[in-house]
């Protein structure tokens, strides 16, 4: 569960989860995150088209509830354009917290243009997942790339500067970790973040490694991604 200590030095972070017919999964994010309200941090909420009866039970959780054409990019992009903080924090709506991560943004807000990401862990406890996050969260470190499962933040200046996410339907994550590296190394925070292994489990471990690792290297090398989009989920983009 995450800290209710009052901010220090000012600083205010706008959360901002985008979702799509996320189910209980959204209902314990938003639980979680109850705290930072609570200590004066901005919660927004920003719903691509779900099930109405799903939003209506989770407006009471947030300080904004929007609304927006679907597509992860856009949808956060929407938020942060009516966020009132200084740093953004962008997470998934499957996202579960550690102790203390937003002391841990607040105490990196010291420089101005920072921003960073923490490291992952998943749900699931095969132990083929111990394995796949320590490599997720090592190749992070190295190539100082960040997914949307580690939870970006970045402060807002440096945010408007690289144009938000760029509004593609896949690796719109990797897209502006590229950005921003060319203006600031990130930083790498411990948490963890967990986050939700049902991908894996829906879809199998190795199927699943093998495809991302597909799409990475097909984007790399200059796919589009709204191609890429089509073979990660059929139907997007």
């Amino acid at each position: 569960m995450a800290s209710a200590q009052p901010n220090h030095d000012g600083i205010r972070l706008s959360i901002i989860v985008p979702c799509l017919n996320e189910g209980p999964t959204l209902g314990r994010c938003l639980r979680d995150l109850q705290p930072l309200r609570c200590a004066g941090h901005e919660l927004i909420l920003v719903d691509g088209g779900s099930e109405q009866a799903l939003i209506d039970n989770s407006a009471i959780y947030v300080d904004m509830l929007l609304h927006s054409p679907p597509g992860r990019a856009r949808q956060m992009n929407y938020g942060a354009k009516r966020a009132s903080g200084d740093v953004y924090w962008f997470l998934h709506a499957d996202s579960r917290l550690s102790e203390g991560m937003d002391r841990a943004i607040m105490s990196a807000a010291g420089s101005a243009g920072f921003w960073g990401r923490f490291d992952v862990r998943l749900s699931g406890a095969h132990p083929l997942f111990r394995v796949i996050e320590r490599m997720m969260n090592w190749r992070s470190r190295i190539s100082g790339i960040a997914t949307g499962d580690q939870g970006i933040f970045v402060e807002r200046r440096l945010f408007d500067q690289v144009g938000g996410f760029p509004q593609q339907p896949l690796m719109e994550d990797i897209e502006i970790s590229r950005r921003l590296k060319r203006l600031r190394h990130p930083l790498s925070l411990p948490g963890p973040l967990e986050t939700s292994s049902r991908r894996w489990e829906s879809q199998g471990i190795i199927r699943t490694i093998l495809l991302m690792w597909m799409l990475r290297l097909a984007y790399w090398v200059g796919v589009s991604p709204r191609h890429l989009a089509r073979l990660y989920a059929p139907g997007v983009g």
